[in-house]
C-alpha cells in the first residue's frame, strides 16, 4: 500500500525545500506520469519515479536509464515520494538526507503493461528516454532496470578503452601558416587521459597507467558519456587542464577535425574545482608572449583540420626562447 510516512521521517520542511506535504488521504492521478532527475548527492545518481496510487514509486540509479538491451543497470528501491517531487528541482542542503543538488533530466508520461511486487514492465514517453523497459528485483532493495526495445543508437561508437595520447613535435619557430593553427599554453604539467561514464572518471596517465582522478570530474560530466585529454598542473593549485575532446556520447571524435572537437568541449562547460577547460587561441605571437609573461614553458600549435592521430606532425611544441 503506497504511503508516505518514511519520507516524512527523513525530511523536516523548515530544513530542506523538498515538498513535505501534510498527512492526509493520498491524491488521484492518472498513473502515468514518470520523471528522472539528476541528483548531485554523496554520489552522482538519478532517480527514476513512477506515478502510482498517489505517490512516485522510487529507484536510484547509480548509472541512470540503459539505453541498450545488452546492459542492466541497477536500479535501488528508495522510498515512496509525494507526486509533489516530480516538478522539485534545487539544492538539498547538506547535512539533509539526500543533500546536493537535484535537476529534472527528463519527464513525460508512461504506460503500464504489467505491475506485480516481481516486476514493473512499461512504456515510457519522454523527452530524452522513451521504449520499453522493465524493472525487477534481484536482492532485497536492489533491483534491475533493462530496456526491452532496440538499442537507441544501433549504431554507436563503443567507448575507447586505451587512447594512446598525441606528443607534439618540438620546434622553435611557429608554424608559416599561422592562420591555419590553434594555439594554447603548454602547461609542463602530467598529460592525463580521462574516461567518464556516468559516475566517478577512470584516468590513465601517458604510460599507460592507472592515475588519480581530479575529485568530483566524472560526476561533472553527468549523464555524459566521455573521453578526455589534459594536463595535471599546479596552475592555481593542482588543477586537471582539458584541451581535447576524443570520444562523447556513442560517437568517436578522433577522426574530427581538432577544431571541431574543440567546438564540442566547450559546450560541455567543464569547469570546476580541479578541473578547466583550457583557453585556446588564433593568435601564436600572442599566446607566446603571454605564456613567456607566465613563465609557462611553451606554447603549443595544432592544426585546426587534423584530427587526433598520434605519430603525426599536426602538433607542435614550441618552448620558450626557442
Amino acid at each position: 500500500m503506497a504511503e508516505l510516512g518514511t519520507y516524512r521521517s527523513k525530511r523536516d520542511a523548515r530544513r530542506t525545500p523538498e515538498p513535505v506535504p501534510a498527512e492526509g488521504p493520498l491524491p488521484e492521478g492518472n498513473d502515468d506520469t514518470f520523471v528522472i532527475q539528476e541528483h548531485h548527492a554523496r554520489r552522482l545518481h538519478w532517480d527514476f519515479r513512477l506515478e502510482r496510487d498517489g505517490v512516485l514509486v522510487s529507484w536510484a540509479l547509480p548509472k541512470g536509464v540503459p539505453d541498450d538491451p545488452k546492459v542492466n543497470h541497477l536500479a535501488v528501491h528508495t522510498e515512496d515520494h509525494p507526486l509533489e517531487y516530480a516538478s522539485f528541482a534545487g539544492e538539498i542542503p547538506q547535512g539533509e538526507y539526500g543533500g546536493g543538488q537535484v535537476m529534472i533530466w527528463d519527464r513525460g508520461t508512461y504506460e503500464t503493461e504489467k505491475w506485480t511486487e516481481r516486476e514493473v514492465k512499461i512504456v515510457l514517453h519522454g523527452g530524452r528516454v522513451s521504449g520499453r523497459y522493465v524493472l525487477f528485483p534481484t536482492n532485497g532493495k536492489n533491483w534491475m532496470i533493462h530496456r526491452l526495445d532496440p538499442p537507441v543508437s544501433p549504431d554507436a561508437d563503443p567507448m575507447p578503452e586505451d587512447v594512446r595520447p598525441i606528443v607534439p613535435e618540438k620546434r622553435t619557430r611557429l608554424p608559416r601558416r599561422h592562420d591555419e593553427y590553434g594555439y594554447e599554453f603548454a602547461w609542463g604539467g602530467r598529460r592525463l587521459i580521462a574516461y567518464g561514464e556516468r559516475g566517478p572518471a577512470r584516468v590513465v596517465a601517458a604510460d599507460g597507467r592507472p592515475a588519480k582522478a581530479p575529485r568530483g570530474l566524472g560526476e561533472a560530466l553527468g549523464s555524459h558519456r566521455a573521453v578526455l585529454d589534459g594536463e595535471l598542473t599546479d596552475a592555481g593549485g593542482e588543477t586537471y587542464m582539458i584541451y581535447d575532446l576524443l570520444y562523447l556520447d556513442g560517437r568517436s571524435l578522433l577522426d574530427e577535425p581538432y577544431e571541431r572537437r574543440r567546438e564540442l568541449l566547450g559546450e560541455l562547460g567543464l569547469s570546476g574545482p580541479h578541473w578547466e577547460t583550457a583557453p585556446w587561441f588564433d593568435d601564436g605571437e600572442a599566446v607566446r608572449e603571454a605564456a613567456r609573461e607566465q613563465r609557462l614553458p611553451g606554447i603549443v600549435a595544432k592544426r585546426l583540420d587534423a584530427p587526433y592521430r598520434p605519430g603525426k606532425a599536426d602538433w607542435r611544441l614550441i618552448p620558450i626562447g626557442g
